[in-house]
């Protein structure tokens, strides 16, 4: 028989069920190895967690060692994302920070929000679909896109979503011009980096590996493709 969650994690408990729910969402595999490579955490550390979490009831794991959330664990899991995604979106819009500096405030706040605060913000970002960096705010609502890195020079691209939101990423993605929502044509594209020409005739680039990490709706469009392992590496320096 399954164990019950508890009526609250702890916020160390939060952060992995956030991470599980992040690579169950991106297509990963919800093993222990993945949840160590995208926290950068020791696999010893990972273990006793994710045993706890399964202790208190949040997953279960198989005799192959792969990950899942119990009912319970993956709608307390979907409420710890979407309280984090609706912070995010209230501090760009109604505290007008920029988006690539809301990530980890964001996760600062996500453990202490009471569900009087959290109605109160979603009331005050009004239709917001999506926090700022592209995420569905309400599990489920996730649109299909494909990485940039694999779309064909001379196709027309609308840029979904960060796949990672690492702070650092984000930076590096807002300096160069690329943000949700935006339109444009894939101008080059080779190893080493990818270029969208928007409709006001901006060049934006980055590097291929961060392409990697930028999901887009293409026409043409390439097949759709599970992200890379390597981009499960949350707070690495990309294209420095």
């Amino acid at each position: 028989m399954l164990a019950m969650p508890n009526e609250g994690a702890t916020a160390a408990e939060e952060e992995y069920l956030q991470s599980l729910f992040w690579l169950r969402e991106a297509g990963l595999p919800m093993t222990a190895a993945n949840v160590a490579r995208a926290m950068q955490l020791s696999a010893p550390t990972v273990h006793e967690m994710i045993g706890r979490l399964e202790k208190d009831g949040y997953i279960t794991r198989s005799s192959s060692r792969v990950i899942s959330f119990t009912p319970p664990g993956a709608t307390y899991a979907e409420s710890v994302v979407r309280r984090h995604r609706l912070i995010e979106r209230f501090l760009t819009d109604v505290l007008a920070i920029p988006w690539d500096e809301v990530h980890e405030e964001a996760e600062r706040l996500e453990h202490a929000m009471s569900p009087v605060l959290e109605a109160r913000m979603m009331a005050a970002i009004g239709d917001a679909k999506t926090c700022p960096h592209g995420h569905a705010i309400v599990a489920g609502d996730r649109v299909q896109g494909v990485p940039l890195a694999d779309v064909e020079v001379g196709a027309s691209v609308k840029i979904l979503r960060f796949e990672n939101e690492a702070e650092d990423l984000l930076h590096y993605l807002k300096e160069s011009g690329i943000e949700p929502g935006l339109k444009g044509t894939v101008a080059r594209r080779d190893e080493q980096s990818v270029a969208i020409e928007t409709n006001d005739g901006v060049r934006c680039e980055v590097t291929r590996s961060v392409a990697e990490t930028v999901s887009v709706i293409a026409d043409p469009s390439p097949p759709p493709r599970t992200a890379l392992p390597d981009q499960l590496v949350l707070g690495q320096r990309y294209g420095r």
